[in-house]
């Protein structure tokens, strides 16, 4: 349960730095993490390592508000990173680990950092970038090998091993200064819709929320153990699930990556109590085959989205606990949740209204005239005390402005409440897809199609298909020049090689040209009525015009 110092009437004590050391005097020598690699922090762990990390970034020159890039796998590592850069008052930017070519390329560029913190093994994605115009102060490696052969994109004055760049110090000369519930201390990236990913500006209350709505959601206390199966550079697993179980004082076990063939046996072995899931991840364990051990664990809660009617009920009787649902998004934190006193599960229903965070209202989407309960819009939230929302988009004021009007911020999801207040997730508004529990900019796909040779134009659009678990599979229309000879093959290594996996498309179709709207501009949505196409290319072949 959330102690009495950080309340929902307290939020200038939500900051993360007076959290992590709080909770280092309370728990001590309790592990707060453990790796499946055997790697821990105890409470006390992280909060000296981060310490000394804070005081090496400061000797360094890191000083506020510079940003420090971190391409990085689940790993000690990762948190001491991510604490130690929030100690010294700088910015903290996780990258996905996914990542490469123009998608990499963009975040790189936007946010302008000092310092880049990079897994050995994830060096490689740095190929083929270009320099930045303000060239990089250092570089940090973690890995146990000296590094060879450094990408032009990631030269810098110094390169340290990660170990090396930190120096151990029993007296801590870290500041002891606890920022303003209002400063920022990370961005974070979310795919954009008409235009490139977006990096999120999250003050320190807006980071602290998300731990905060799943501790009183949940109930989680520091007898529950957390399974995180999930990249911690995912707001889902960072803001919510770690930070959650910082918050309440839980334990946690780690994995790299969520495996449907691993997540019971990793549940058993780790004795936990709660779990998040994403995506199709709940729909790949029930599809699993039934076992002996499937009522083995210790699992209460698995708090999943989306929950499919198909399988939900099933789920919950197989393995004898309770599927919760909730809502939210990078720039609003978790607006709805389910209720743990509802045993009626409704799929598709993301719960009710954290109303002492935040205003909600549904709208239409061509105006933002407020609809009636009942009614299918656009969901359009404000927080009801600043500081616990992001502020915007860094280095694009345009998208912060479009987003953010008629103080509302509007979340491109289209939604409706029914009778008991309890919000339903519809689809989206927005030109955004959705899939394996990313969201995907269809204008950075298409860009990157464009970029094919003999592809004059493209378009993306998410579209269901039997196998997709109610997730979305891409499919792209393309303009071809008339000298274009296509090989399935070759597009797909080309899209595997400048796209990160979850970006690459299942579908492609030719088409002779792309619908118009009258003021030049592309309309989608003669292709969203048609939706997936008798005659899809898939991996055996094209469909022409």
């Amino acid at each position: 349960m959330v102690n009495e110092e950080w309340t929902s009437k307290k939020f200038d004590n939500w900051n993360i730095i007076s959290l992590v050391r709080r909770q280092a005097e309370r728990y001590a020598d309790k592990v707060f993490i453990k790796f499946e690699d055997g790697q821990q922090l105890t409470f006390s762990e992280l909060n000296r390592k981060s310490d000394e990390f804070a005081n090496s970034l400061s000797e360094f020159g890191i000083t506020s508000g510079d940003r420090v890039f971190c391409l990085m796998k689940n790993s000690s590592e990762f948190l001491i990173s991510m604490f130690g850069i929030m100690k010294a008052s700088a910015v903290f930017v996780p990258i996905n680990t996914e990542l490469k070519g123009v998608f990499l390329q963009h975040q790189f560029n936007n946010c302008s950092p000092r310092l880049v913190i990079v897994d050995e093994s994830l060096v490689s994605a740095f190929n083929g970038l270009e320099v930045l115009e303000n060239p990089l102060s250092g570089v940090i490696v973690v890995g146990k090998e000296k590094l060879q052969n450094i990408p032009q994109a990631l030269q810098a004055e110094k390169i340290f091993p990660f170990f090396d760049f930190i120096q151990p110090s029993f007296d801590c000369l870290v500041n002891t200064f606890l920022p303003s519930v209002h400063a920022i201390c990370a961005i974070m990236y979310t795919s954009g819709t008409s235009g490139p990913s977006k990096g999120v500006l999250m003050p320190h209350g807006h980071f602290f929320s998300y731990a905060f709505g799943q501790v009183d959601g949940l109930k989680q206390t520091h007898d529950d153990i957390y399974y995180i199966c999930m990249p911690l550079f995912h707001v889902n697993a960072l803001n919510m699930q770690l930070l959650g179980s910082l918050l309440a004082g839980s334990s946690i076990f780690c994995v790299e990556r969520f495996s449907a063939s691993s997540w019971l046996r990793h549940c058993i072995e780790s004795q936990a109590t709660l779990t998040n899931t994403l995506g199709v991840m709940t729909e790949y364990v029930h599809n699993l085959p039934e076992s002996s051990l499937d009522r083995t664990h210790s699992l209460r809660l698995v708090c999943a989205v989306p929950i499919s009617k198909e399988w939900a009920e099933n789920f919950q009787r197989r393995f004898g606990t309770k599927l919760y649902q909730a809502f939210g998004m990078t720039e609003s934190g978790i607006v709805y949740w389910g209720n743990l006193g509802d045993d009626e599960l409704v799929p598709g229903c993301a719960g009710y209204l954290r109303s002492d965070l935040y205003e909600t209202v549904i709208a239409n989407p061509e105006n933002d005239e407020v609809l009636e309960a009942g009614c299918v819009g656009e969901l359009l939230i404000r927080p009801r005390h600043a500081g616990i929302f992001s502020t915007g988009y860094f280095e694009m004021p345009e998208k912060t402005l479009e987003a953010w009007r008629s103080l509302w911020f509007h979340t491109g999801d289209a939604c409706f409440f029914d009778a008991k207040g309890r919000m339903h997730y519809f689809d989206r508004i927005k030109d955004c897809i959705r899939r394996r529990g990313e969201n995907i900019s269809a204008y950075e796909v298409e860009q990157a199609l464009n970029s094919f040779e003999g592809v004059i134009e493209s378009a993306a659009i998410g579209v269901k298909t039997i196998d997709s678990g109610g997730e979305e599979e891409i499919l792209v229309f393309i303009v071809v020049s008339e000298e274009a000879t296509f090989v399935y093959e070759s597009l797909i290594e080309f899209c595997s090689e400048i796209m990160p996996r979850f970006a690459v498309p299942r579908f492609v179709k030719i088409v002779k040209m792309m619908p118009k709207t009258s003021s030049g501009k592309l309309s989608k949505s003669e292709f969203r009525e048609k939706g997936l196409l008798v005659n899809p290319w898939d991996s055996r072949n094209v469909t022409n015009p």
